[in-house]
């Protein structure tokens, strides 16, 4: 049977923990990855050599490659003391790979032919982009990583996001896959920090809807602090359409396994809680044609919850 082609839009470990269940059913995948990070390693790296932010495409990568677990302990190895403190070897070496170059994107095409990557992952733009927040208080928030600090400090959420700079252009190689997908995949992962950052680049979205493909959102376990506190389903579809346009999206993915109360008072102490369809949110979902598939889609990794990547990845193959 000819593989699928799949084209996964996102960022964050919510992405790269879904690709490495996907890459098991499938050789024809494209992680469309943001490269709006601008905290931890990757920050330091983006200030100091002025490279894109590269964790995110690291994470992605290792999720797709075929390395022995060495390699990928190695990759994914932080160290803990001296200058390097903090500094991931994976973001070292992009960056590395990047200085015996011509550019990122190749570095990145040079980094998945040495870590034998089943698929690609693109930058979902080549441009040094800083994203903003405009508060519900007024306030504006610069950086990625400051945004759900500064929401829980003030109490506020987020009205409006966008891009320090105008008309940010794409890496055009990312509309080729976009418009050839079978199944596009949006998330799962952040819905602000992850996933908005890759529809504010200039005709991503004109690509997302001319396209024939498929579009489902996989929407998040559980709200996240100063990003979406007390956000039900419904309210992370209307934030996507708001950037995306209604009857965009076909297929909802969302988790219907109730946790047990240890885990409910576990994610409390963070200000986070589960999120779950009820009878009302079915209906609005139907009023708009939305199919939705409720499962129980997570695991329990290390005693925090998160996707289980071999279910969604049989569920988006199966559609």
């Amino acid at each position: 049977m000819e593989s699928k082609k799949v084209v996964v839009i996102g960022g964050g470990t919510g992405q790269s923990i879904f690709l490495r269940g996907l890459k098991n059913y499938t050789d024809e995948i494209t992680a469309v990855v943001t490269v709006a990070d601008s905290g931890g390693g990757s920050g330091v790296l983006r200030e100091d050599l002025g490279m894109l932010p590269p964790g995110d495409i690291r994470n992605c990568l290792l999720a797709l490659a075929n390395t022995e677990p060495v390699m990928q302990d190695v990759m994914q190895y932080r160290f803990e003391h001296g200058k390097l403190r903090g500094q991931c070897f994976g973001n070292l070496f992009i960056a590395a790979m990047q200085g015996v170059s011509n550019s990122f994107e190749e570095a990145v095409v040079k980094m998945s032919e040495f870590l034998a990557v089943k698929g690609k992952v693109m930058p979902v733009t080549l441009e040094d982009v800083q994203l903003i927040a405009v508060l519900d208080n007024g306030v504006i928030v610069k950086g990625e990583h400051q945004i759900p600090h500064e929401c829980l400090k003030h109490r506020s959420r987020i009205e409006k996001l966008r891009f320090d700079i105008p008309n940010v252009k794409p890496y055009l190689p990312v509309l080729k896959a976009i418009s050839e997908a079978d199944i596009i995949v949006i998330g799962p992962g952040s819905v602000y920090t992850s996933i908005l950052p890759n529809l504010l680049v200039e005709n991503v979205v004109d690509t997302l809807k001319k396209a024939s493909a498929k579009k489902v959102y996989i929407c998040n376990v559980m709200s996240q602090p100063g990003e979406t506190n007390e956000y039900t389903v419904m309210d992370h579809i209307n934030i996507i359409e708001e950037h995306i346009g209604i009857n965009v999206i076909d297929t909802l993915i969302v988790n219907n396994r109730t946790l047990d109360d240890e885990q409910v008072q576990k994610y409390e102490k963070t200000n986070s809680a589960q999120i779950l369809l009820d009878d009302q949110q079915r209906k609005e979902l139907d009023k708009r044609g939305i199919k939705y598939i409720e499962s129980d889609v997570i695991e329990i990794f290390k005693g925090y919850i998160r996707h289980d990547a071999d279910k969604l990845a049989k569920m988006i193959i199966g559609l």
